[in-house]
């Protein structure tokens, strides 16, 4: 699934292994690895974050969702980056993340 152009695309894809599914939430300039997040029925969800990395914002409503919806186990690695972003462009980035998760 993808949503948005240029800089601003952002890209959801799934891979199922056996009956959970991880989840690889990437877009930007820069795709990269800035968080996982490991998401389980009936368990609180766990994050790890890289460095000074945000992703974990809008990757764990996203694996939360998808968990909820599957009822199974659900990792998601997300790592979404535009240099110099400003307020704006960070909006837009979070926007889109946000209609992907709409259509989860």
């Amino acid at each position: 699934m993808i949503v948005g152009r240029g800089k601003y695309k952002v890209r959801l894809e799934k891979k199922k292994i056996g009956k959970e599914t991880i989840l690889f939430l990437f877009g930007g300039e820069k795709p990269h690895v800035g968080c996982v997040v490991i998401a389980e029925p009936k368990r609180k969800t766990k994050l790890i974050k890289f460095d000074k990395h945000k992703d974990h914002i809008v990757a764990k409503p996203i694996a939360e969702k998808f968990c909820k919806r599957t009822k199974r186990r659900v990792v998601c690695v997300g790592g979404i980056h535009v240099d110099n972003a400003t307020k704006e462009e960070i909006k837009i980035l979070v926007d889109n993340c946000k209609k992907i998760e709409e259509r989860i």
